[in-house]
């Protein structure tokens, strides 16, 4: 995993330093009702990681990160009633419930889709595969291993209720079986030690996470009703408030020119949860590695007073 910038990486660094300073045009600056930048992170390691690369941005323009942490329906609410600014972690289609609502009351629009080529549907680890369990159907017959319990994440999640529905309806024979709900830590900590005594386990999986590391990970088939196809092939989403955007029109540059990639995100989310390193710092480093995707996000993009904003942002980050 990257701990820090390279020689190579400190010379083009300089290189496109130099680059920006020369070719950048002026933009104004946003007001000073803009300096504090109110977000939302409903205890997802990947939102971390994500919310880290941009605390260590604003940081480095010389704005005031304010990360709440929030379930997703009570921080989809804070962004609909102007509690909050910006979102990025709008998981699609997982979350589309949500998405409409938020849609309907015209008061958020879409700046990017930050992350393709995510995952989301329930998963079982090598105990339960050496069962020969590949598909939500092949569950049932192995209740007893099972212990009946399939293991989510927090309360209110929007899988957690695809999945009571599944119980509540009888798919797939799981009626009489139990949600367990937790964080997401408290799920992967349960997982581990059934997998550590040999018993299989039937939970939530997502990619990016190092889980799919950590774990030797099962996506289950036969899900796309419940999760969507492609073993709930998913997109991320930066969402924002109308008005912010329109207030502040940097930090909306900024936040429309900030996307991620699976591999950046595993690096990431091994440093907060394997290193346990502070989510600001690991992304400080991957940044300061990594000076080429940093000129993408902050191209045209100025510090709060005005100016060139990834000189600022990489000399905060070194």
């Amino acid at each position: 995993m990257m701990r820090g910038p390279h020689v190579e990486n400190r010379s083009l660094s300089v290189a496109l330093l130099a680059a920006f300073c020369a070719a950048a045009p002026a933009f104004a600056n946003d007001p000073a009702s803009c300096a504090t930048v109110r977000s939302s992170d409903p205890g997802w390691t990947d939102i971390t990681a994500t919310n880290g690369v941009a605390t260590a941005l604003l940081k480095g323009l010389g704005y005031k990160p304010d990360i709440r942490t929030l379930s997703v329906p009570i921080g989809y609410e804070a962004l609909k009633t102007g509690e909050t600014d910006v979102f990025l972690g709008n998981w699609m289609p997982a979350q589309k419930s949500f998405r409409d609502d938020l849609d309907a009351s015209g008061q958020t629009e879409e700046l990017v889709q930050n992350l393709e080529g995510a995952k989301f549907t329930l998963a079982v680890t090598a105990a339960a595969k050496d069962l020969g369990i590949a598909d939500f159907k092949d569950l049932d017959a192995h209740r007893d291993a099972f212990g009946g319990k399939i293991y989510g994440i927090e309360p209110g999640a929007p899988a957690n209720q695809s999945i009571a529905k599944m119980i509540a309806e009888d798919k797939f024979g799981l009626g009489d079986w139990e949600l367990v709900e937790s964080s997401e830590q408290g799920m992967l900590a349960q997982v581990q030690r059934n997998e550590a005594a040999s018993t299989p386990s039937v939970f939530l999986a997502w990619a990016p996470h190092p889980m799919n590391v950590a774990l030797d990970v099962t996506y289950l088939a036969g899900g796309d009703a419940e999760f969507g196809p492609d073993f709930g092939g998913a997109s991320v989403h930066t969402i924002a408030r109308k008005a912010w955007v329109a207030e502040c029109p940097n930090l909306a540059k900024l936040f429309t020119q900030l996307t991620f990639d699976v591999d950046m995100e595993n690096v990431l989310m091994g440093n907060i949860l394997d290193d346990g390193m502070e989510p600001a710092k690991a992304a400080s480093g991957w940044i300061a590695a990594h000076p080429e995707v940093a000129a993408k996000w902050l191209d045209g993009v100025t510090t709060l007073d005005g100016q060139p904003g990834l000189e600022a942002v990489m000399a905060s980050v070194q």
